[in-house]
């Protein structure tokens, strides 16, 4: 089974085949056209600076996304502090949040409860690609606790064996692009929120 790839990964291989593309089809079109290989090899070379201007522009604004996300900060917090970052990042969102106590947690690092569901959370802030251990023990937590799913959040990937026992146990696996998604978005209610205070 292929390892799934993180969407700023999918757009980095496909500016590659375009940057390919936008060398080779300008410049067969010309070369066909006027039988001169310069003026092929010169539209060829600025259809390729075009799209390398545009890979510029992408990866600088990927850059300051990431920025904006606090992601960088999250790579660096111990666990414990994920944990309680979490617990506000989903109160955002409009769940009550409890985080557990750090030993005896039982598979579950946060509880959470919205529109009397309960949900568990094992949260895994990795400096690597998190295994199906952490799947196992969030599914263990969801009988423990008598919640309704399980989640497992972390601010890297998973691997492969993550990705297939999370399937098959309705486990949702929430990764480091989902979680970019979700740190953006809080930080976009909590601007909208203090101009409001502030108008």
């Amino acid at each position: 089974m292929a390892r799934r790839k993180s969407k700023a990964k999918q757009q980095e291989e496909l500016l590659q085949a375009l940057l390919g593309a936008a060398f080779v089809f300008p410049a067969l079109g010309i070369f066909s056209a006027t039988g001169s290989l310069g003026s092929a090899v010169t539209a060829g070379v600025l259809c390729a600076g075009i799209v390398i201007a545009i890979m510029i522009y992408v990866n600088v604004k990927r850059t300051e996304r990431l920025k904006r996300s606090g992601i960088a900060e999250i790579d660096k917090m111990e666990g414990v502090q994920f944990e309680h970052y979490l617990g506000h990042l989903f109160r955002s969102q409009g769940y009550k949040a409890k985080v557990t106590s750090a030993s005896g947690d039982y598979g579950a690092d946060l509880v959470l409860s919205k529109d009397g569901k309960r949900i568990v959370v094992q949260a895994k802030r990795y400096s690597k690609n998190v295994g199906l251990k952490a799947v196992q023990e969030v599914q263990s937590a969801i009988a423990h606790y008598r919640a309704s799913a399980g989640w497992v959040v972390t601010n890297r990937d998973y691997t492969d064996q993550a990705y297939k026992l999370a399937k098959s146990n309705g486990v949702r696996l929430i990764g480091r692009d989902e979680l970019i998604e979700m740190l953006l978005q809080m930080r976009e209610k909590t601007a909208a929120t203090k101009k409001k205070i502030s108008a």
